[in-house]
């Protein structure tokens, strides 16, 4: 009997999703496991796994085209069997026009199987070759598509995943690129041969290679499902949570003495970031009241240290892969765990449970030579540590003497309807004396 297969939610912040390319083609024989589609969500772009087994009889939704979580994307049965009824469903429930590419062709290009939305499982976008990809073609609808990039109605330029690392790693607008693949589609080569007309251009206009804007000119840069995301949450989370700050100047001397003497003994050095996460864990431990989240009518202090750490990726955006029972681990253990997450995150191939679920978060941008700043809470956490540059700086100790020691300044933001000022206090003034004098950990 046929079935639908339905959008569903590859992210626990999910809310719709475009899809990248098919897997399969209509006809194509699914089995159980098979990859159906790549699916653009929130945070990545993500491998859409079948649970089902039969024929891809119709692809719903083409590639480029955005489907709400919970709509049909396509449907899977026997072969010839007649599948009338469920397609007018598909149609009174999705409307035709999100059937359309950005070409304002109905889509009739190849696709995967189907899925059920309670079993269905995602891989990472990492797992699957983008060179694979990049060779994935698609059925011709009988009408010659227009050489050029094709965008669906989600205002999501159709490329393949290859095609869009490449422009990523090489800061090009995919929007400004003409794609030679079916409905438009914009592949390696035409990455590269755009790449390689800008340099010529720019290298006639007596550049060095590097573009220029028409001056006075603006430019339009379509957001991001990601971005998106991003600017509802942390909306959220900045209006919604009634934040206050405190802030903290560390001595650094005793936390950069430690790390010094332990990796000289190990072969791979062990990161700042890894000792900062142990020391937190430790001092959350000592106050779960602040290693907790507010539920409304209860507050709940979680067992378990699970610390986030914000990292960039190569696409734009922030994420935050977490190292999971900090409490519980060495430091080596978390650095190890945490260079594995920092990798993957930044090629957007993490997994929903990695970057979700931090009860305590750390966002460091003293990379950056920034000195200090204020975070935004990131939930279910109900606090966040912003992390400045290492400086050396003139202070005087018990004896009022002067000396010159590294100092960083730390701001601690909390949510006032868990954590009072108080107890946020003793929480930062124990991080302080752990990271001053490591051997307090042990305490």
């Amino acid at each position: 009997m046929a079935e639908k297969v339905m959008m569903i939610a590859l992210s626990p912040t999910m809310e719709d999703g475009s899809i990248v390319s098919w897997s399969m083609k209509e006809g194509d024989s699914v089995s159980s496991g098979d990859v159906l589609c790549e699916v653009e969500t929130d945070k990545a772009t993500m491998d859409y796994e079948s649970t089902q087994e039969g024929t891809l009889l119709k692809i719903v939704k083409g590639e480029g085209s955005s489907a709400k979580v919970g709509e049909t994307i396509a449907i899977i049965g026997e072969e010839g069997e007649d599948i009338s009824d469920l397609e007018k469903e598909a149609e009174g429930g999705t409307g035709t026009e999100s059937e359309k590419t950005g070409d304002g062709e109905t889509s009739g290009k190849t696709s995967n199987g189907s899925v059920d939305p309670k079993q269905t499982k995602a891989k990472a976008d990492d797992a699957k070759s983008p060179e694979k990809a990049d060779k994935a073609t698609a059925r011709d609808d009988g009408k010659s598509a227009s050489r050029g990039a094709a965008t669906g109605q989600s205002g999501i330029v159709k490329a393949s995943p290859l095609a869009r690392k490449i422009a990523s790693d090489k800061g090009i607008d995919l929007s400004q690129v003409s794609g030679s693949g079916p409905g438009g589609r914009v592949v390696k080569s035409d990455v590269e041969s755009f790449e390689s007309a800008s340099a010529s251009a720019a290298s006639s206009r007596g550049g060095a290679g590097v573009m220029v804007s028409a001056p006075g000119e603006d430019r339009t840069v379509q957001v991001s499902r990601m971005r998106a995301t991003i600017a509802k949450r942390l909306a959220e989370s900045k209006f919604g949570a009634p934040h206050f700050y405190l802030k903290l100047s560390v001595d650094m001397t005793g936390i950069m003495d430690a790390r010094t003497r332990l990796n000289a003994e190990l072969p791979e050095k062990v990161g700042l970031n890894a000792f900062i996460i142990k020391f937190a864990a430790e001092a959350l431990k000592r106050h779960p009241s602040v290693n907790a989240s507010w539920n409304e009518d209860t507050i709940t202090e979680f067992a378990s240290v699970d610390i986030g750490l914000a990292v960039e990726m190569k696409s734009g955006g922030l994420i935050t892969p977490v190292v999971r029972n900090c409490g519980n681990k060495g430091i080596v253990q978390i650095d190890s765990e945490l260079k594995d997450l920092i990798a993957r995150a930044r090629d957007g191939g993490l997994k929903p449970e990695e970057y979700n679920g931090a009860t305590f978060s750390i966002s460091n941008l003293g990379s950056f030579g920034i000195e200090e700043f204020t975070a935004i809470i990131n939930p279910p956490g109900s606090a966040i540590l912003a992390l400045g540059t290492t400086r050396k700086t003139a202070v005087f100790d018990e004896y009022d003497d002067m000396k010159v020691v590294p100092v960083m300044k730390m701001t601690l933001s909390c949510d006032h309807r868990v954590v009072d000022g108080a107890s946020g206090a003793r929480f930062f003034s124990d991080l302080q004396k752990m990271m001053e004098d490591p051997a307090r950990a042990l305490y």
